[in-house]
């Protein structure tokens, strides 16, 4: 009886042993679990606020871009119809013969799809208006836009006051649709007239549309992922928490400590990795954009036209987000798929060339069947920094990029005749040299080798991968 009584009561102490230590499991469980939660959705709800302010201001960036390159050309326009009819109202004379001449020529003055020049007096008389021939004669003092403006006072106000410009809804030509259109009117204060043009700007509106549900997209694809990869984790951890048991706590507690350090370290990993993808892709883009709206901002201020220049700053800034999605999504320049190293290289050059003003010798002699995927995404990398590297720092005016196959591997060297560096003062530096840290890493990586070698007036950097 006794035997028995004391077999119950070692039941009772293994069962209540057990209990107290699924509930010291389950506490561990639940005190992995959710800092690992909450840290998701503190990151998720981070990468929301940052897309969206980041959005926004590309965004606005881009329609600011767009309306002044639409602002220049429409005064290039009106240039254009001012010489047209300039000799005539030269002359001094102000008869209505004088004018219906000069009425005849802005009526046959067309450009685009949906570009015409229209003529309204002071009083808000239509003089000329070739899209729409009913409206001339009647006064338009009060005609108001869908959003209530009042659009021919604002444009003789704009031409009285000197600014031009003014915004409204009118209806386009080739689709019949209200849109708003920006338009630049001038004063012609001897005969009271007010020459004008403008343009549709809902391409604009689209153009910002896009941005937006791509960058929306970004996102939600991000943030599935980022669920994805917390599904799995607390799936992991608990799977972990299951498999506890009392004799195995001390273990599980330093397997615990142990996965909080490789936790810390595939952070720095990944940090790490995310970093040289930021430097190698994006800030290349970035100082490439930059070039090319400074050199816009330069040719506005000077008077001439930029629109090729916003155009390609606009191309750099497309090529900056793809550069955010490749990054994302871990993909490889598109470059290399349409068109190979060699051209890619090629392209790269040129670019390089169009951009900095620094010269720039392509010699390559390669087959690009004999590199792999890898080889080509870390050679046209590797090019990029250094590109990038030379245009910052060497005050160089010629660059060689040479590409050869040798026996064993590929050849790729790249030489300035720049100031140059001192190399061993780099490579000690814990804070410069980001750039050539990367570059040895992405060779080093796939087996081959990086040397580097500089004094003033000539700096080589010269990769080699084994084939």
């Amino acid at each position: 009886m006794r035997r028995w009584q004391r077999g119950i009561a070692a039941v009772c102490l293994s069962s209540t042993t057990l209990s107290v230590a699924m509930q010291t499991k389950h506490k561990v469980v639940l005190l992995t679990i959710l800092p690992l939660l909450l840290a998701m959705l503190a990151l998720g709800g981070l990468l929301v606020h940052r897309s969206q302010r980041l959005t926004e201001q590309q965004t606005q960036l881009i329609e600011e871009t767009l309306l002044a390159s639409k602002q220049a050309e429409l005064q290039h326009y009106t240039q254009l119809a001012m010489t047209a009819i300039g000799p005539l109202y030269a002359s001094g004379r102000n008869d209505a013969a004088t004018q219906e001449q000069a009425k005849a020529i802005l009526r046959g003055i067309s450009y685009g799809e949906d570009g015409y020049f229209f003529v309204y007096d002071l009083s808000g008389n239509n003089l000329v208006h070739p899209r729409k021939p009913g409206l001339v004669g009647k006064n338009l003092w009060d005609l108001t836009d869908p959003h209530g403006r009042h659009v021919i006072r604002s444009l003789l106000a704009a031409a009285t006051s000197g600014t031009g410009f003014q915004r409204y809804d009118w209806e386009k030509p080739s689709s019949h649709q209200m849109t708003e259109k920006l338009g630049y009117v001038v004063l012609l204060e001897r005969w009271g007239w007010v020459l004008g043009t403008g343009v549709y700007i809902d391409d604009i509106e689209r153009t910002t549309a896009q941005m937006r549900s791509r960058s929306s997209a970004n996102v939600r694809d991000t943030l599935w992922g980022i669920a994805a990869v917390a599904g799995a984790a607390v799936l992991l951890v608990f799977a972990g928490g299951v498999v506890l048991n009392v004799s195995e706590h001390r273990v599980a507690d330093a397997k615990l400590k142990a996965l909080t350090q490789r936790l810390v370290n595939s952070q720095e990993q990944e940090r790490a990795r995310v970093s040289r993808e930021l430097h190698d892709g994006i800030s290349q883009l970035l100082v490439s954009v930059k070039f090319q709206f400074e050199l816009a901002q330069h040719k506005l201020e000077a008077g001439e036209p930029a629109l090729a220049e916003v155009e390609k700053g606009l191309g750099g800034l497309g090529d900056a987000l793809s550069e955010v999605r490749r990054i994302s999504h871990d993909l490889r320049p598109s470059v290399l798929d349409m068109l190979g190293l060699s051209a890619a290289l090629g392209q790269l050059s040129a670019e390089f060339e169009r951009r900095s003003g620094i010269r720039v010798a392509f010699d390559n002699s390669l087959d690009d069947t004999c590199l792999d995927d890898r080889q080509a995404v870390a050679l046209f990398r590797i090019a990029q920094e250094a590109f990038t590297n030379i245009e910052r720092h060497a005050r160089a005016r010629n660059v060689t990029l040479t590409l050869s196959r040798e026996r064993y591997g590929v050849r790729m060297a790249v030489r300035d005749d720049g100031c140059g560096f001192d190399v061993a003062n780099v490579d000690r530096s814990q804070t410069r040299g980001i750039g050539l840290r990367n570059i040895r890493e992405r060779a080093e990586h796939l087996g081959g080798s990086c040397l580097l070698g500089s004094r003033p007036g000539e700096t080589e950097l010269e990769v080699r991968l084994p084939v």
